[in-house]
């Protein structure tokens, strides 16, 4: 619960760091939290705002994160995040590729192409997980160039591992890996 709570203040002042930066962003941030403040489960409630608040953070920034850095290295972090556990249930694949290819931002890429990269990244996971997963990791480290597109990088990890509601440790800790290979530090994102 608290983790959760400490990702939302701290999107909350990423979201006010990035107002003051560009105008554009203020204008559109302000959909991203109205669906989160029906009174209700406040645990439930409070993922789910933060994921809105992800999503709209990546939306604000879709005309720029058009590169092949950035739809590889997304692509390798839902993989790393799906297999996080070691294993990737069919109906789970499926459910990650539906979410990919639904993404507001990733519709800038062909769903064929992401789910091609999606796919290739959980095979060699599940084929050895040590060696997926460096490979993986590589495959993010290029998106370091750009701090806006390995924030990215590492929001689309995060909405994809919290869209079923829940943010196991194995997919802390993979999202972590990912924060370490982007050099951002991972406290930004609570993990």
């Amino acid at each position: 619960m608290a983790m959760w709570d400490k990702i939302k203040d701290q999107a909350k002042t990423f979201q006010q760091s990035q107002g003051t930066r560009g105008a554009s962003g203020s204008g559109q941030g302000s959909h991203g939290p109205a669906g989160g403040g029906r009174p209700g489960s406040s645990s439930g409630g409070s993922k789910t705002q933060l994921i809105g608040m992800f999503k709209s953070q990546l939306a604000s920034a879709k005309n720029e994160l058009k590169s092949g850095a950035y739809r590889d290295a997304s692509m390798a972090m839902c993989a790393l995040v799906a297999a996080a556990d070691g294993q990737v249930e069919p109906a789970e694949r499926q459910r990650v590729e539906e979410l990919i290819v639904s993404n507001e931002v990733l519709q800038n890429f062909p769903a064929d192409q992401l789910r091609q990269r999606f796919n290739q990244h959980v095979d060699r996971l599940l084929a050895n997980f040590e060696q997926g997963k460096a490979e993986a990791l590589q495959v993010i480290a290029k998106a370091a160039k750009k701090p806006a597109e390995a924030r990215a990088v590492v929001q689309t990890g995060m909405v994809v591992a919290g869209a079923d509601g829940s943010f196991e440790p194995s997919e802390q800790y993979a999202i972590r890996e990912a924060c370490t290979a982007l050099n951002i530090p991972p406290s930004e994102f609570g993990v």
